[in-house]
């Protein structure tokens, strides 16, 4: 018998010890038994005097199965013995292992030669977080809890689909051989970088894009701003047809913008230079400025036309109007592109620039420079480098798209897609991880059979991008939130890795239902994991200090308790290593 409750208060039991302390190596951290008549609680010491320790409770026993949580408290008269090794396996491990049910994860630090591991599904079919400080050994656990995955001696994950957001091109070392010891498994990788030789160049087909990726793509902030982009969307599916047709478009839309011109009640002096102006940059071959105006006897270039007589009133006002309306029509029908056709980032352009006067923008000067903004946006784009990430080569649907994604080179299934965004800026990185996120959460929702393809959404960097920023108040929703509360129907999981939790959208982490929690530093963050994880204690806090690189609290539902882990190095590496200013710096002297 180890000793006497002495105190019971709130979650604490204090015992006064009747062993001899400098018998142990250590008490502190091991699982201690507190039965009575008719329980069985069990508890971890937290703190130990010369005379006395404290054990904070953690569960029950019950039909010879721990169970987490304690509603009820142990009687004084419990009788309070250390939980035996054997037992001790089977409350912070799975028990027997069974390959193709169970993961390994590590190695207890607290108990020798005891393993912790995991059921697969209890781990993998829920969304999880991994949080460290820099250093804390986060890149490098992440790699060997997949190597372990796809290192089974008979099972094969075939199936599987982890898109790895790769923010530092880290996990290409660890993942890129791993067909070379298990042949049934292949890595694909794409990457940011244009000169890379390791990987496919990552583009996406522009035509694919809805308008609320429009909207990322090019940073709106106002729902005034929606319009145009759907609008131009919708003149895309005409732009992209033949000439004729989309001349006979262009020249509608010109059209009407400067009948609203002339009927606007402004002075003709202004109406006119508003008009030159439109037509200046709005313009086609058959409707500009100089475009021939037939009139009885005689005819004259439009800009001839706009002469103000002496009251300052445009004198030929009627036949202006009348000449306009004769290139109005309304033989077409404009719809969203459904993604059967292809257009470049240039239609794109062409299309929103028809679209800003289309939509009435020239009546509002606030609203024309909201739009505009867009419109300037694009232009850039169109412009940067940044726009081969949209330069497809050939024409592709959806989900011809996605299933291209998880084929290898070798032609056969593709288990781990790692995207190198390192090479782009971080507004840009944010909005390409949303676009392929709610293009896997689309098509998982859309499949026959729900949850046949299971996608994991692995973020490095993850506070980069899971932030509580403006998509809920323009869309209506933010991708990575809608996918944490949705998405484990559909099998469509996600799994944040950061070293700044506090940063992270809180609606995220809340659905997060396992953690991996390295060494933690900054007291924002501390207190961040605190108040928002759950079934966390101040006793998991104080650790979070005091861990060494590689060794993690983890805990959740994969995890009948919390429980200290040890991860093994992986092999290989991924390419996270600080740089080595010794072999940097240094030079012999001559």
């Amino acid at each position: 018998m180890l000793g006497k409750i002495i105190s019971i208060e709130e979650n604490v039991v204090t015992i006064k010890l009747e062993v001899e302390v400098d018998k142990f190596q250590s008490l502190s951290n091991l699982l201690v038994s507190m039965q009575d008549v008719n329980n069985n609680y069990i508890g971890e010491i937290t703190n130990v005097k010369k005379d006395t320790a404290d054990i904070n409770l953690l569960g029950e026993i019950i039909n010879d199965k721990f169970v987490f949580g304690v509603i009820r408290k142990p009687s004084f008269g419990s009788v309070i013995k250390l939980v035996s090794k054997e037992k001790v396996k089977s409350m912070i491990s799975v028990g027997d292992y069974i390959e193709n049910k169970h993961l390994y994860i590590g190695k207890s630090t607290i108990y020798d030669g005891v393993d912790v591991c995991v059921d697969i599904n209890d781990f993998f079919s829920e969304h999880f977080a991994i949080f460290g400080s820099t250093g804390s050994g986060k890149s490098s656990s992440v790699s060997r809890i997949i190597q372990n995955l796809f290192s089974k001696e008979r099972h094969v994950p075939y199936k599987s689909s982890i898109f790895m957001f790769d923010a530092y091109g880290e996990y290409h070392s660890a993942f890129t051989k791993l067909n070379e010891k298990v042949p049934e498994i292949s890595f694909k990788a794409y990457t940011t970088n244009p000169n890379a030789t390791d990987g496919d160049f990552l583009r996406i087909p522009i035509w694919l894009l809805s308008v609320d990726d429009i909207a990322l793509l090019l940073g709106a902030t106002k729902h005034s701003q929606l319009p145009i982009i759907e609008k131009a969307l919708k003149l895309v599916t005409i732009f992209g047809r033949e000439e004729e047709e989309v001349l006979k478009i262009k020249n509608d839309i010109i059209a009407r913008a400067i009948l609203d011109i002339l009927s606007s009640g402004r002075e003709s002096s202004q109406i006119r230079d508003q008009i030159f102006s439109v037509l200046s940059y709005y313009n086609t071959s058959e409707l500009n400025l100089s475009t021939i105006v037939e009139q009885p006897g005689y005819s004259r270039e439009l800009n001839k036309c706009f002469n103000l007589d002496a009251s300052g009133k445009i004198r030929e006002i009627e036949l202006i109007m009348k000449f306009f309306q004769n290139y109005l029509t309304d033989d077409y029908e404009l719809k969203l592109p459904d993604g059967s056709f292809k257009y470049t980032l240039r239609d794109l352009t062409d299309a929103f620039d028809f679209a800003l006067i289309s939509e009435g923008i020239l009546k509002s000067d606030k609203i024309f420079d909201e739009t505009n903004i867009l419109k300037v946006r694009l232009h850039s784009l169109v412009n940067s480098d940044e726009s081969l990430y949209f330069d497809y080569p050939e024409h592709i649907t959806k989900r011809d798209y996605i299933r291209k994604l998880l084929t290898a080179p070798n032609g056969r299934k593709a288990q781990i897609i790692n995207f190198n965004i390192n090479y782009i800026d971080d507004r840009l990185a944010k909005t390409i991880t949303k676009i392929y996120s709610k293009m896997l959460f689309d098509y998982a929702k859309e499949l026959d059979v729900r949850g046949s393809l299971p996608f994991h959404i692995i973020l490095e960097e993850a506070h980069r991008y899971v932030q509580n920023d403006n998509d809920v108040f323009l869309l209506g929703y933010n991708i990575f939130e809608r996918i944490t509360k949705e998405g484990r129907k559909y099998g469509v999981l996600m799994g944040f890795i950061s070293q700044r939790p506090s940063e992270l959208s809180e609606t995220a982490i809340s659905q997060c239902s396992n953690f991996l929690i390295f060494k933690m530093l900054h007291p924002k963050d501390v207190h961040y994991i605190k108040e928002m994880l759950p079934n966390i204690t101040n006793e998991i806090i104080k650790r979070l200090r005091i861990l060494q690189p590689g060794n993690c609290v983890a805990f959740g539902s994969a995890f009948k308790i919390p429980v200290l882990i040890k991860l093994d190095m992986p092999d290989p590496a991924p390419s996270s290593s600080s740089c080595d200013l010794i072999n940097t710096w240094f030079i012999e002297k001559r």
